[in-house]
């Protein structure tokens, strides 16, 4: 399978997660942070669980190019980086980012989400080992320029100034989280089938959520809007998403997915000004522009040398 089918899965996982963010915002007028990730996802582990026991689960396996040796039962090696995946990206990040999101506007949550980036990156460096091309370092630089655009619009004291600082705050070490779930995840993938992995992180992460929130005292709220929304953001915008997002890192690596993801803020931002009315300027509309570009010259495959005789 060529790898441009890993740089489209990671657009569309980013644009399923971006969007989020919108709904999220709307959701927690209803719902407490915890219970919405919580709900989102087991119902995400539930319904990924659910794919894998299919009857053409044979031809999702073929189209996501998963090894035909994967195992059902984990290997005593992957226990703990399961647990680790379930913990950082089932457990602490989005419960992390829900409680940022509640204190800061969808625009801002969206944006600040691209310091996930950096830390996938800096992650994939200095313990994977990862290395790209010239070209593939230039084009991460002008993703990490529009993203810090896109984050500040170039006015830093607002940041600090703003009451939604320990919002922000709390989103960047939701991204933290994310990024070590991000590199995490691959040795895993590599080894086992995406769906066993996705749903895994959904059903034990939303299980131990699931479980805080309810010993808080927190519940659903009993609308047909919140629970039909909570429904559809666990299965696109976390289940579908993560088996994109997980595709993709087997496919074009933990440091180009990364990467590439931070345009979830871009999809963010967008639709929280379209759909909430939340602010967005010119100069952070120029940048998102840029960050698609970085992405077109990220996907150029490298050409291959050919020789004579």
């Amino acid at each position: 399978m060529s790898h441009h089918y890993g740089y489209v899965a990671v657009l569309c996982s980013a644009f399923l997660f971006g969007v989020s963010n919108t709904v999220n915002k709307m959701l927690l007028e209803q719902v407490s942070p915890l219970m919405i990730a919580s709900v989102t996802y087991i119902i995400a582990g539930t319904f990924l669980g659910a794919m894998s026991f299919l009857p053409q689960r044979t031809r999702l396996t073929s189209w996501l190019k998963l090894p035909g040796n994967t195992r059902t039962k984990p290997a005593r090696r992957d226990i703990v980086l399961l647990l680790l995946i379930a913990l950082f990206g089932g457990v602490l990040a989005p419960s992390i980012n829900l409680l940022g999101l509640n204190n800061t506007t969808a625009v801002s949550a969206s944006l600040l989400g691209n310091t996930e980036t950096l830390f996938t990156i800096a992650i994939a460096l200095v313990f994977l080992r990862e290395r790209g091309r010239t070209k593939d370092y230039a084009a991460m630089a002008l993703l990490i320029l529009g993203a810090v655009i896109l984050t500040t619009d170039l006015n830093f004291q607002q940041i600090v100034s703003q009451g939604t600082f320990i919002g922000n705050v709390l989103i960047v070490v939701a991204a933290f989280c994310w990024g070590i779930d991000n590199n995490i995840s691959r040795p895993v993938t590599a080894r086992r089938s995406l769906l066993h992995v996705g749903s895994l992180k959904g059903i034990v992460g939303g299980g131990i959520l699931f479980t805080v929130a309810s010993l808080y005292g927190y519940r659903i709220a009993p609308s047909l809007f919140a629970v039909s929304w909570l429904v559809i953001m666990g299965v696109f915008s976390v289940g579908i998403s993560l088996v994109l997002f997980l595709f993709s890192i087997q496919q074009i690596g933990a440091m180009r997915t990364g990467v590439i993801f931070s345009t979830g803020s871009l999809f963010g931002a967008v639709t929280a000004f379209l759909v909430l009315h939340e602010p967005i300027s010119l100069l952070q509309a120029l940048a998102g522009c840029l960050m698609l570009f970085a992405i077109y010259v990220l996907s150029i495959p490298k050409k291959e040398s050919t020789s004579l005789g």
